[in-house]
């Protein structure tokens, strides 16, 4: 079964608890989840006036195609109340599909692997705790490899949740 590789992240309302519900419709929609990274915290990237982010990387089989993958994690998307008011924009929750396996896909809706998550600390973080020795299959460059000379400078900490 194909290796898929998903960044989860949102910066509205409870923030953990959306991604614990997008954990669970991942599971139960797109394939079993092998491995999760821990939470992390970042400010705003792209957009930055907005409240900060929680991300996590999950690691997931699947029988899926990648178009099927697509329609499933908008779909989940929007049953956690996604509105895509604006690009970057706050929301409370996104997931992209970072890799498929070591696929190079490029469509008018989906590109495989993600454009941009050798720029994102956000992504690399993640995804270096879980898969730190994964190829990227277009740059030849393992996870920690692209982590390193990431130009983001964006601080990425590991979240802590407030206590009462």
């Amino acid at each position: 079964m194909p290796k898929l590789y998903l960044l989860l992240g949102g910066n509205l309302g409870d923030r953990p608890l959306y991604l614990a519900q997008a954990h669970e419709r991942i599971a139960a929609q797109v394939g079993p989840i092998v491995q999760s990274s821990s939470l992390y915290e970042t400010a705003a990237w792209g957009k930055t006036d907005q409240p900060a982010f929680l991300n996590q990387v999950l690691e997931v089989q699947t029988e899926l195609s990648p178009e099927l993958v697509l329609q499933g994690i908008n779909g989940i998307e929007q049953e956690l109340g996604r509105i895509r008011h604006e690009h970057w924009g706050a929301r409370v929750i996104d997931i992209d599909i970072l890799f498929y396996d070591q696929l190079v896909l490029q469509t008018q809706r989906l590109t495989i692997p993600h454009p941009q998550l050798h720029l994102r600390r956000f992504t690399l973080l993640p995804l270096s705790e879980i898969a730190p020795q994964l190829q990227h299959p277009v740059l030849h460059q393992q996870v920690t490899q692209l982590l390193q000379a990431c130009p983001d400078e964006l601080p990425v900490h590991p979240f802590v949740p407030a206590t009462d």
